[in-house]
Formats: C-alpha cells, structure tokens, sequence
C-alpha cells in the first residue's frame, strides 16, 4: 500500500514489547550464494534468541562492492524472484521471523541500494531503495522515491540505509509516519564511521523518541575497513545493546511500549512538530 501524508499521523503505541535483533557477519565479496547461507544461519540464531525481526548491513547479500556489482549486476545483485534468495526465505518461514536483508538490487536495467523484507511466511514482501546515495554511489545506482513503513505485530517500523542516516529529516519522516523505531543496515568503517554512527543515531532516536537499530559490517568490504559495533539506542538517546568492533554475531533489545510512552510523556518533541509533512511512503503490514 502506498500512502501520501501531508500532515503528522497518530498511531496507537503498541500493546506488547517486540525484540529486534541486529546481525553482524564478515561478508564474501560478489558471492550471493555465500551470504544467503550466512544470513539463514544467523535468522536462525535471532529466533532462538527471542527476536521477531532481525536486520543485516547494508548491500550485505554480495557484500558492498560497487566494482563488482556495477561489472557484473546479474551475478552480484538480486533480481525480482532471485532463486539464491531460497536459503532466507526457507529459514524466516521455519522461524517465523521477519529479515531485513541489505542488497544491490538489479531491475529493468537498473541498480538500487535496497533493504529486501522477508516475512514470516518466507515473502519477499516489500523493499526499500536508499534516498540518499553517497556521492561515489551516484554514478551507479538509482534514487530511491519513497521512504518505507513496516508493521509487525502493532510496531511501526521506518526503514533506513547507511547515509540515510545521516538527514535528520528522513527519520523524522517516519516518525511523523508514526513510526516507532528508526532501523537501519549500513556501513561505517573505521576513522570517522564511528564516531558518525554514534553522534547520527543517538541524535536521531531522541530527536523523534523512537527506537533506532543499527546493523552494520565487519571485515573489509569494497576496500573500506569497517567498524562493526552493531548497536541499538533507545527512544531517550542511550545504547541499549552494542557488538564488537570485529566479532559476527548478533546483538538484541526488548522494544517496550511503556518506556516509549513515558519517553514521549517527559521528551515532547516530536508531539510538539506543527504544520510537518512527509513524502511518498510504502507501508507494508507484517505476518
């Protein structure tokens, strides 16, 4: 469902907290196949850790590698009904659980940063394209034209990638949206990408008292070092769960309606946001 909003929507809290999982794994260059595995493994890992919905850095399926994706889009980007796909969807449906998986995604010729959503029931259910592209990423992928809502199990869920991250407008989108979380796959490498992730996402939590998510890379990927340090933050501003800098595995936190509300009670200012408007946004409803 696609919906145009032209002013701040209100949404109920929801009745029960949700546990979210960010996943961080070394990624193989251009191989999908490879990364599909690791990605199953690791939804796998998320269910028996409690979590409905698990999220994975940015572009992860082929790693980021834009000269190899941009060389060869067939083998190093997903296309609309991409068999190597199987292995996550095979493990969301026998968990139960939602992924969010980063991926270039190749269609009509052309190339996308994509976050791909499989369900519960093992769908490709929607994706969301990045809206803001890092300059060097702008002479090989496409704009993407709308902001994305997910809705799991009364959660409100806006969707970002990497340098999204970054506009303080494009969080406050989905929260005027009436998103609750702000959930997010990147890549921040070492030098300033820390120091970014932690001033960007603590900023963008309080700013909008919704929870954010951070998944991001470890290893070397498209020649950047990364720094891993997966994390989440609560609607206030402070961490919750934070990974190692160089260690795979997975971090959680328990999103709790509660503590959103009484946030929202004592930190009123998304509340207080007058004559606000939001673009496009998909917003697709979760099993």
């Amino acid at each position: 469902m696609t919906e145009l909003a032209a002013h701040r929507r209100t949404h109920p809290l929801p009745s029960r907290p949700i546990r979210i999982a960010a996943a961080q794994a070394r990624a193989e260059a251009g191989d999908i196949e490879a990364n599909a595995a690791t990605v199953a493994a690791m939804v796998h890992d998320a269910a028996r850790a409690g979590a409905r919905l698990v999220v994975f850095a940015e572009k992860f399926l082929s790693g980021y590698e834009p000269d190899l994706i941009q060389a060869d889009p067939l083998r190093c980007a997903v296309q609309p009904g991409d068999p190597r796909l199987d292995p996550v969807a095979d493990a969301c449906r026998e968990t139960g659980t939602v992924a969010v998986v980063g991926a270039a995604f190749h269609e009509q010729g052309d190339l996308y940063v994509s976050a791909l959503v499989i369900d519960a029931n093992g769908e490709l259910v929607t994706r969301y394209d990045k809206q803001h592209l890092f300059r060097s990423e702008r002479e090989i992928y496409r704009q993407g034209e709308a902001g994305c809502t997910l809705q799991l199990d009364g959660w409100r869920l806006g969707l970002g990638i990497c340098y999204d991250s970054g506009f303080p407008e494009h969080a406050r989108a989905a929260a005027l949206d009436g998103c609750h979380a702000y959930v997010v796959g990147a890549l921040f490498s070492v030098g300033n990408g820390y120091h970014e992730s932690r001033t960007w996402f603590p900023a963008r939590a309080l700013d909008n008292t919704c929870y954010a998510v951070l998944a991001n890379h470890i290893g070397t990927t498209g020649g950047w070092r990364t720094c891993g340090s997966s994390a989440i933050w609560g609607p206030d501003g402070r961490p919750l769960a934070e990974a190692g800098t160089d260690q795979a595995g997975l971090i959680t936190a328990d999103l709790d309606p509660q503590v959103l509300r009484a946030t929202r009670d004592s930190e009123p200012m998304l509340r207080d946001v007058h004559d606000a408007t939001t673009g496009a946004r998909t917003c697709c409803e979760l099993a």
